[in-house]
């Protein structure tokens, strides 16, 4: 809960604190326009990817594989489009590299790593059989 508020307050002033700045550079309009060309074009590169995502999906079902890797690329083209809606440009950022297929492989990657030693550290059981015997066999 902390780390959600955390965020919630870091990530704005973060942007307002570089907006200020990149504003001061190029003026205050020149930020404005940049920031909705950002958004724009973020979102026909989210569309392009997202297609590509879901043809690919398609292609594995045919192919009689799971499209795992595709579901979560196609979740982080989504969440790459939601921050590319977000006015500023830290989250243009993140957003940019979520749509390039190189660095969104990285970032997938380790995520499922994580979650991988995340869910050995989990594992603290021990497989067993339980066997019972007929009642016949007690007489």
């Amino acid at each position: 809960m902390n780390t959600l508020l955390f965020f919630l307050i870091a990530i704005p002033a973060i942007e307002i604190f570089v907006m200020i700045k990149i504003g001061q550079n190029i003026g205050a309009l020149n930020t404005v326009v940049l920031i909705f060309a950002t958004a724009i074009l973020g979102l026909y590169f989210a569309k392009i990817e997202g297609l590509n995502t879901l043809r690919s999906g398609v292609l594995n079902i045919y192919k009689n594989k799971h499209p795992l890797f595709e579901m979560i690329s196609g979740a982080s083209i989504a969440l790459a489009a939601v921050l590319l809606i977000l006015p500023g440009f830290v989250t243009d950022a993140f957003g940019f590299l979520l749509l390039i297929p190189f660095t969104r492989k990285i970032f997938i990657n380790l995520f499922l790593r994580k979650k991988k030693v995340d869910i050995e550290k989990q594992k603290n059981f021990i497989e067993g059989e339980i066997l019972e015997k007929d009642k016949k066999d007690e007489l």
